[in-house]
């Protein structure tokens, strides 16, 4: 019989994915952990060490609510748009670059990742990253959502149904690229 060989509890628990871990951290440079919840987006930057990883720039979109963001905070126009405000704030602190580290997340061609991924580039922090993984201008901006909205006003329940949590708080998903915009704007022209 072969000798049994527990898996490390943090694997067990679905918190760390050690090979991606080894690999990222044998890349010598800083990590771009980023982590979407089932109401929020948050993200770090991260230097590893032998004591443990510091933290040199975070970001959670709870940010994006003192920007005007009314919409929701993890939609991939949220995800952009905190994203562009995460590269920003790193580069400010000294951040000239990064790996993305998603962990035992599941890395998929134009996702809420790969939406901050794209705008933390915006924001002018270096990552290795190809073209064709970022999502379209178009779900950047919120245009499909807008789009998929107005289809659904015409039955008055399901639209209300659909999107309750933000007519709740008195977004209109139709005013998706609007509030976009004027997000962008001021993220952009802050210093």
């Amino acid at each position: 019989m072969g000798e049994y060989v527990p898996m490390y509890r943090r694997r067990r628990s679905g918190a760390t994915n050690y090979n991606s871990r080894k690999k990222a951290i044998s890349s010598m440079g800083t990590l771009l952990a980023v982590r979407i919840s089932g109401k929020n987006v948050s993200a770090q930057f991260l230097k590893p060490t032998v004591k443990g990883d510091l933290v040199l720039a975070s970001a959670h979109s709870h940010a994006l609510r003192k920007l005007g963001w009314t919409g929701s905070l993890k939609s991939i126009p949220a995800c952009y748009l905190l994203g562009l405000w995460a590269g920003k704030n790193a580069k400010q602190k000294g951040v000239e670059s990064a790996f993305l580290y998603n962990g035992v997340a599941p890395f998929v061609k134009g996702s809420r990742i790969s939406a901050f991924v794209k705008g933390v580039i915006d924001g002018g922090v270096e990552v290795p990253f190809a073209e064709e993984a970022m999502p379209s201008e178009e779900r950047l901006k919120g245009e499909n959502i807008a789009k998929y909205a107005a289809e659904l006003a015409k039955d008055k329940e399901v639209y209300d149904r659909r999107f309750s949590g933000l007519l709740k708080q008195g977004f209109k998903p139709e005013d998706y690229v609007q509030n976009y915009t004027r997000v962008k704007a001021a993220i952009v022209g802050a210093k």
